[in-house]
């Protein structure tokens, strides 16, 4: 499969924990939560963000011990 430059450009922008890859849709957001599956909110922006989407979109339901 070949990206687009587009493409590549999102790819890149969920690798990287520290970067905040901006709003994502929900089929973006789950890939960014496999992606990170090692990871935690409160150390990656990726993972924050792909949470927040997939909650504030029904999609994700939180235990109360994760709510901050």
């Amino acid at each position: 499969m070949q990206l687009s430059e587009l493409n590549r450009q999102i790819a890149a922008a969920l690798l990287g924990c520290g970067d905040d890859p901006g709003p994502m849709d929900s089929e973006q957001a789950h890939a960014a939560m496999q992606l990170h599956l090692d990871c935690t909110v409160d150390e990656c922006r990726v993972r924050r963000r792909a949470r927040k989407t997939l909650v504030d979109a029904g999609l994700c339901v939180l235990d109360e011990r994760a709510i901050r």
